[in-house]
């Protein structure tokens, strides 16, 4: 194994060179990215970022003279033009690169709102690069009204950040409830009353008809039910889509992104995925864990893999997200519940998601004891009786020893 690629210098790709010089790998060693910056964090973009509490060198992951110090030919700003997996090549700027084992760290694109109904005029957004942030920046400021299409994670995020700048903030869902594919009823509850008493107007079952247009630009919507509204600028919240086009030119399987095995290995052997992109085995399942935890875990269990390691990455997934002054963490994953428990401690909140008897996540709301010990159990097989963790007076450290 002397020259290894990975395309896409995100939180995967840049975990992967990393990980595989950690272990000794002293080839030609290559990171890819098509973005002009070196690889970053994106959570703080569409908050600390935005509210400029961050400044852009923090967001960086490594120093950039890191990648030279280690040998790592970063290529920022490039575009793969094309890969040939009969060759073994990645062509890049014309040129056509060699590689042993190569890895897709392609990540995932937002979805923009169809062009026919004003996606592509100025004033709409999505939220996903440091491009994206930047472009956005100069139009939140106060007083200005914003509409957020979506009420997943990433709109309700930006719907506090919204409010924290000033704005005027209307979020619209087109399902019946917010987060209703990623959470109970009752977690979607407390982020409706949360973001109401800071003045967000969410309206479910209501989606975007269109959008009004002046000179190129947004100026309203019409929504759904047939209501008209001024607004100066629109974020678009409505999910992402696996970046699997290179692995598709490639010729390797796709199922939902680019299909592994529980190792990270595509249906070419000498090519691997991860992060965003990649939808691996998790109990009789396929999924994709969109994810900083499953992004650098995943990398490097691919990494090691690609050394000789083999042994199969199993997820230990958890998230986070940030909104006012509330932290919701998240252990677990919550597929397939059919009862939750809540364990309301007052400023401390915990909503924990059984199916039937078995524990299979915890969503914790600045209650870091809860998901500690929720992401311990869960992790251990360990599944307590939803009463008992419903009783605000139980003793849930004690549970770990039962």
């Amino acid at each position: 194994m002397d020259r290894i690629i990975v395309i896409g210098a995100g939180q995967a790709g840049a975990s992967c060179v990393a990980k595989l010089r950690a272990e000794g790998f002293d080839g030609a060693l290559t990171l890819i990215g098509d973005e002009p910056a070196p690889p970053y964090q994106r959570p703080p973009l569409s908050k600390a970022y935005l509210l400029g509490d961050m400044a852009l060198e923090r967001l960086y992951l490594r120093p950039s003279d890191w990648y030279a110090e280690n040998t790592i030919d970063l290529r920022m700003g490039q575009a793969v033009e094309a890969v040939d997996a009969a060759a073994k090549t990645v062509t890049v700027a014309g040129a056509a690169l060699p590689y042993d084992a190569l890895v897709f760290a392609t990540g995932s694109t937002p979805r923009r709102l169809p062009a026919e109904i004003g996606g592509s005029l100025k004033g709409v957004h999505v939220v996903r690069t440091l491009a994206d942030v930047d472009a956005m920046e100069p139009e939140v400021t106060p007083d200005r009204r914003v509409l957020i299409v979506g009420g997943g994670y990433i709109g309700l995020e930006a719907a506090a950040v919204a409010r924290k700048r000033g704005m005027d903030v209307t979020l619209i869902e087109a399902a019946p409830r917010i987060l209703g594919r990623v959470a109970c009823a009752e977690t979607a509850g407390y982020f409706r009353d949360l973001h109401g008493a800071h003045g967000v107007t969410i309206r479910e079952n209501v989606g975007l008809e269109c959008l009004n247009a002046a000179d190129g630009r947004v100026v309203g919507a019409v929504l759904t039910n047939g209501e008209e509204h001024p607004y100066d600028m629109v974020i678009a919240g409505i999910g992402v889509t696996p970046n699997d086009v290179l692995a598709e030119m490639a010729g390797v399987t796709l199922d939902n992104g680019i299909a592994t095995n529980a190792r990270g290995q595509t249906s070419d052997p000498a090519i691997w995925a991860a992060g965003d992109c990649a939808s691996l085995p998790y109990r009789g399942a396929r999924i994709r864990l969109e994810s900083v935890q499953n992004a650098i875990d995943q990398a490097e269990a691919v990494a090691k893999n690609i050394l000789g390691l083999g042994e199969d990455y199993v997820p230990k997934p958890w998230f986070w997200s940030d909104q006012y002054d509330v932290k919701l963490q998240i252990a677990g994953l919550n597929m397939g519940y059919d009862s939750v428990a809540v364990r309301d401690g007052g400023k401390a909140r915990s909503h924990w998601y059984y199916k039937g008897a078995a524990l299979l996540a915890v969503d914790a709301m600045n209650d870091p004891r809860g998901y500690m010990i929720g992401k311990r159990l869960i992790e251990a097989g360990k599944s307590p009786a939803p009463e008992v963790v419903a009783d605000p007076e139980s003793d849930l450290k004690a549970l770990l020893k039962a």
